[in-house]
């Protein structure tokens, strides 16, 4: 980019970052009602939007393809009529949560009389940065309207043109209620650099970036970043096969865990399986595998008891994203525990088991985001806990862990009430 296009971008970012405060302002000001028809009228804007959202990812799928991404990135990337009712669907979802500002979290009255409450508010402008994935466009517009953020998004090149056309929903809702387009504001460019110009904070106006994407994509924005991130690296997750597993349940959510959506973080990545029941159920859920189109990467004892390729060290620490699965056969369920200490990104582990005391170890034990006990780890989602919708699995520790909704988009304050009172 030559400097006269580096300032205009430069302007541009300012601009929005000088909307997105008044944005949030306007946001915290409305009322809860105000915000539910905000993302109810954007989702009734979406649907009549649709024929326009289709054709606009119809250009960025052919630009994906040219760009040579690989076939996981692509299926990220596709909408179809369901998936735009989804959407849809999910922004219904979000606008039907309790509001989680000004909720009363804690109240208590010292013995000197002052009461004191915490309350739940706005962290106030959210920069979500994203891949390829247009869903995300609106899951992160409804849940920071719900939450009362103003949001800065920006999505990859892949996507842009998709994302805009979702976009055009929420002004459409936005205004239609009265309130500012630019509470939510999507990067009209493609531009690498604004990326970077996001990350330096904005002069300080944004409280908050998300990033949403590949390993290089997160570590960039923790390395750069100069506001408070909140990220998850990979869904590098496992599905153990307890001794105790019930067989017709360890080959159907093993099955599912895997191959419902590969591309998605909550896929499966290694199967561990006890050694007393692998010879009996490892053939079977192997050959179910491999009859959907899985390739199956195995340790010594694995390939023993079925045919396939050999996995490497690697194979142990990959987030594959394709219909590629790491297997190990371990000896209990305390190997299988340091399996996932060793290997897993903390995001999402599941046990098979029937014995209740085995799986509370393994729940107790795996600190991971999420843990599972028989149930397909694909659960890994905001949607299917309730949430309305996420824009993230996260695996820090702090402020929000696991699936980031609404309510994990606020902060609190402290409200405190007195008649007088002189401090000593």
């Amino acid at each position: 980019m030559d400097d006269q296009g580096q300032l205009k971008l430069q302007d541009l970012m300012a601009r929005m970052a000088v909307h997105a405060k008044l944005g949030a302002e306007a946001l915290r000001l409305a009322g809860p009602d105000i915000r539910t028809q905000a993302i109810l009228r954007s989702a009734v804007s979406l649907r009549a939007r649709e024929a326009q959202i289709l054709a606009a990812n119809e250009v960025d799928q052919e630009y994906a393809r040219k760009k040579g991404l690989t076939e996981a990135m692509i299926e990220r990337l596709v909408l179809t009529p369901d998936r735009v009712e989804a959407m849809a669907s999910g922004l219904e979802a979000v606008a039907a949560l309790p509001d989680p500002v000004g909720r009363e979290l804690a109240r208590w009255t010292r013995p000197n009389g002052l009461d004191i409450a915490r309350v739940s508010t706005p962290i106030g402008v959210i920069a979500v940065i994203y891949e390829s994935r247009p869903n995300v466009t609106a899951d992160a517009a409804a849940l920071c309207i719900r939450s009362s953020n103003a949001a800065i998004l920006r999505t990859g090149s892949e996507a842009l043109n998709s994302a805009l056309a979702i976009y055009s929903a929420f002004e459409d809702g936005l205004r239609e209620v009265g309130l500012p387009s630019y509470c939510i504001q999507l990067v009209p460019t493609s531009d690498r650099d604004a990326v970077g110009l996001i990350l330096s904070g904005l002069d300080k106006v944004i409280n908050l970036i998300i990033p949403r994407g590949g390993r290089s994509l997160v570590a960039r924005v923790q390395a750069e970043a100069r506001a408070p991130v909140l990220a998850h690296l990979e869904g590098l997750n496992h599905t153990y096969i307890h001794r105790s597993a019930d067989p017709e349940k360890a080959l159907a959510v093993t099955v599912n865990a895997k191959m419902r959506r590969v591309s998605v973080c909550g896929s499966t990545e290694t199967l561990l399986i006890d050694k007393d029941v692998a010879p009996s159920l490892l053939p079977t859920i192997a050959e179910a595998l491999t009859a959907k189109g899985c390739e199956l990467r195995g340790d010594e004892r694995a390939r023993a008891l079925f045919p396939m390729v050999a996995a490497t060290e690697e194979d142990w620490r990959t987030e594959y994203l394709l219909p590629i699965l790491a297997v190990r056969v371990v000896d209990d369920l305390q190997a299988a525990i340091a399996h996932i200490k060793t290997y897993g990104s903390g995001h999402t582990e599941a046990i098979i088991a029937e014995d209740a005391n085995a799986a509370e170890a393994f729940l107790n034990e795996v600190d991971s985001a999420i843990v599972i006990w028989n149930a397909s780890t694909q659960y890994a989602d905001g949607g299917e806990f309730g949430l309305g919708a996420e824009i993230g699995i996260s695996t820090d520790r702090l402020h929000a862990r696991g699936p980031v909704g609404a309510e994990q988009l606020t902060s609190f304050k402290y409200v405190v009430r007195g008649a007088g009172q002189v401090r000593p």
